[in-house]
């Protein structure tokens, strides 16, 4: 029997339970969620519904009331805080809603601030600082302060602040809330890209329904819980976005299956299949 692969995250029925007053009150109830290396888990629910708490538990900025938590095979529920910092450090990179930058610093300083405290100055960290911002285009800003900076830049500083000291996991909290619809989809287009081209593991709480169609899969978190929401596909069509239990036809092609936006969708898949097999990597096997 092969060795079973292990998650890059693994929460297994995880509770969080904050006290209010007299009375205590569940964020997070019994919660269990598996998400594999290189996967973009969007988890989704209204304001309230325990979205952060999951992440911050998941970095380990945040301990649970009961339950465990894996990060790269390690359980670190358990782990004594110097022990957590050092997993954040070489484990997870954060992206924040408000982006958490210094404003005092530059942009090269304030991604070259992170490798500092995991040891690396001089021209170690400045080097990287460079290539990581020239990387995602700021190579011409990397002397200007974050006051500076529009949202998109700051939020891209945020992102190579994260990726600095090469985490495995990302975790990040609302990255498009304080942006503009094109802004936030060339934002998590990046973060897209980030997992694609370095292998990294992305998991992002958001509310915003405009990002779905970046992420491998999308859970909805509300009360504490978590179900699944559907996976997000394009119709090998038109291309549109979907979830595929929301999808208006399926078709079954050399043991594949293909969902589709519309009836019309799938007549014209239908009538030539050839035409539009292999041009979508989210179509599913085995449905």
């Amino acid at each position: 029997m092969p060795d079973r692969i292990i998650p890059m995250l693994e929460m297994q029925k995880v509770s969080k339970l904050y006290d209010v007053g007299l009375m205590q009150v569940t964020a997070i109830d019994a919660l269990n969620l598996s998400v594999a290396r290189g996967e973009i888990v969007l988890v989704m629910g209204p304001s309230g519904s325990g979205k952060t708490t999951l992440l911050l538990m998941a970095g380990g900025l945040l301990r649970p009331t009961s339950g465990t938590i894996h990060v790269d095979g390690r359980d670190i529920s358990g782990l004594a805080d110097g022990e957590l910092s050092q997993l954040r450090r070489e484990k997870v990179g954060f992206v924040f809603q408000s982006f958490n930058l210094l404003s005092a610093l530059s942009a090269a300083e304030n991604v070259q601030t992170v490798l500092n405290l995991s040891g690396r100055k001089g021209e170690a960290a400045s080097g990287r600082a460079r290539e990581l911002l020239g990387e995602f285009g700021l190579r011409e800003r990397l002397q200007f302060r974050p006051s500076q900076l529009s949202g998109g830049e700051k939020q891209r500083v945020s992102i190579a602040r994260a990726l600095a000291n090469d985490p495995a996991l990302i975790l990040a909290d609302e990255p498009t809330a304080n942006l503009d619809s094109q802004r936030g989809h060339e934002i998590m287009g990046l973060l897209r890209d980030v997992a694609r081209e370095k292998g990294k593991t992305i998991i992002i709480v958001s509310h915003d329904q405009r990002i779905k169609d970046v992420a491998d899969r999308v859970v909805w978190l509300e009360d504490g819980r978590l179900r699944e929401a559907g996976a997000v596909i394009h119709d090998p069509v038109c291309g549109m976005a979907l979830e595929d239990y929301k999808a208006a036809a399926v078709s079954r092609y050399k043991d594949r299956t293909y969902y589709f936006c519309a009836p019309g969708c799938k007549r014209v898949f239908d009538a030539d299949p050839e035409k539009y097999v292999g041009k979508t990597p989210e179509m599913h096997e085995g449905h």
